[in-house]
C-alpha cells in the first residue's frame, strides 16, 4: 500500500519508544506495516560503535520504516557529532540522545540519565550535533534522578536544553534511580508523573513536549493529546500488543485512513521476511516480534506457541507462518459460531 511519509515531528504525535533488544531493524518494519504515520525509533546505539563498529549493520534500515529516528548514546561532544553526521547522512528523520536510560553499563559509560546531572555537558553535545547533522537533534530524558526533585530540575534541565537549540523533548515521566534500582525497576517502581510533564508543556509552550511511561492504550494516547501534549510515546504496550495500539492508530490519532488489520499485516511481513530467509537470514529474528499480533484475540495463545516452538529451527520458513496462521483462524471461527441453546431451552420449541 502507498502512502505519503510525514515529518518526524508531525509523525511524533505517536511515536515507539527506542528498546533495546527489541525495536531492531526487523520490528521496526513489522511496526510500519501497522501504522504508516507513528514515528518509529532505533535501538539506542552508542556514539562509540558508530564510529568504530560494524556501521552498515547497526545503522542499515530498509526505507520504508521512514519515519525513523536514530537515538544515540553518549557524552563526548566530538563523538556525538560525528555520530549524528553519519546518521543524517544514513537517511534517519531525527537523530535522539539519549538522556534517560538508567542501565549500569551506560552509566559506566557517563551517559544516559546520568547526563541529567551535567545540563551544560548535554547542551555541548546538542550544540555540537546540531552543527553537523542535517535533521534535527532531538532529546528523551527523565524528569529527574536520584535525589534531584523533579520540580525544580526538569524545568532547569529544559531550560538549558531549549537554550541551547532543542525544540523537541521526549520526557519519561519517571525518575531514574541510578543506584538501587535495575533497569527493569526503573520502568515500573518510580511513580508516574504525568501532571508535571503536561506543566512543563504550559511552562514551555515553544517546545515540542511528548511524554513516555505507563501509556499503554490509544485511549490514553488520545486523553494526554487533550490536555495539550504535543505528542505521546508508547514502549512496552507497542511491542507486546502492536495490534492494540498501532492498529488503529492512523484513524484514531492521525485522522488519516485506517491501517491494515493484522491478518493483512501478516500478509504485508510475508515477502519481507522471504526476502531475509533467501538471504540466510533465520525466520525467528523476525517473528520472535510478532508474538503479539493477535494478543487479545481468539487463537493468540496457540500463534504465540507456533512461532515460539516452531520459527526457531534452521530450516524454519514461511510454512511456520502458516501452521499458525491456521491455529488463530481455527480459533477465531470456533469463537464466532453461534452458542447452542440450552437443552432445556430448546425442548419447548
Amino acid at each position: 500500500m502507498e502512502h505519503k511519509t510525514i515529518s518526524a515531528q508531525a509523525a511524533s504525535r505517536l511515536s515507539v519508544a527506542p528498546m533495546m533488544d527489541w525495536t531492531d531493524r526487523h520490528c521496526r518494519v513489522f511496526h510500519r506495516m501497522m501504522s504508516h504515520h507513528a514515528l518509529l525509533y532505533t535501538e539506542m546505539v552508542t556514539a562509540q560503535a558508530v564510529l568504530h563498529g560494524p556501521r552498515d549493520r547497526l545503522l542499515g534500515f530498509d526505507a520504508r520504516e521512514h519515519p525513523v529516528a536514530l537515538q544515540l548514546g553518549g557524552s563526548d561532544p566530538r563523538d556525538l557529532a560525528a555520530a549524528a553526521a553519519i546518521g543524517a547522512d544514513y537517511g534517519y528523520d531525527e537523530i535522539n540522545l539519549n538522556c534517560g536510560c538508567p542501565s549500569d553499563r551506560v552509566q559506566s559509560g557517563a551517559f544516559g540519565a546520568v547526563l541529567m546531572k551535567s545540563p551544560a555537558l548535554v547542551a555541548d553535545c546538542v550544540a555540537a550535533m546540531q552543527a553537523t547533522s542535517h535533521v534535527e537533534v532531538t532529546v528523551k530524558c527523565r524528569i529527574g534522578v536520584d535525589d534531584q526533585e523533579p520540580a525544580e530540575g526538569l524545568p532547569a534541565f529544559l531550560e538549558t536544553l531549549q537554550a541551547a537549540g532543542v525544540r523537541r523533548v521526549q520526557i519519561h515521566a519517571r525518575k531514574a534511580w541510578l543506584k538501587g534500582l535495575s533497569p527493569h525497576e526503573n520502568r515500573t517502581i518510580p511513580p508516574l508523573d504525568h501532571d508535571l510533564v503536561v506543566a512543563m508543556k504550559q511552562a514551555f509552550p515553544d517546545l515540542y513536549v511528548s511524554i513516555n511511561g505507563g501509556i499503554t492504550t490509544l485511549a490514553d494516547v488520545t486523553a494526554l493529546l487533550a490536555r495539550g501534549l504535543d505528542g505521546v510515546m508508547i514502549g512496552r504496550a507497542a511491542y507486546h500488543a502492536p495490534n492494540t495500539v498501532l492498529i488503529g492508530a492512523d484513524a484514531a490519532i492521525f485522522g488519516a485512513a485506517p491501517g491494515r488489520d493484522a491478518f493483512d499485516t501478516l500478509a504485508a511481513m510475508r515477502p519481507y521476511i522471504a526476502d531475509h530467509l533467501a538471504q540466510g537470514g533465520r525466520l525467528h529474528t523476525i517473528t520472535r516480534h510478532m508474538l503479539g499480533l493477535f494478543t487479545g484475540q481468539p487463537g493468540a495463545r496457540a500463534w504465540r506457541r507456533v512461532l515460539s516452538t516452531e520459527a526457531g529451527g534452521q530450516s524454519a520458513g514461511l510454512e511456520v507462518l502458516d501452521r499458525a496462521e491456521e491455529r488463530v483462524r481455527a480459533a477465531l471461527d470456533i469463537a464466532q459460531q453461534p452458542e447452542p441453546w440450552p437443552t432445556e431451552r430448546a425442548a419447548h420449541v
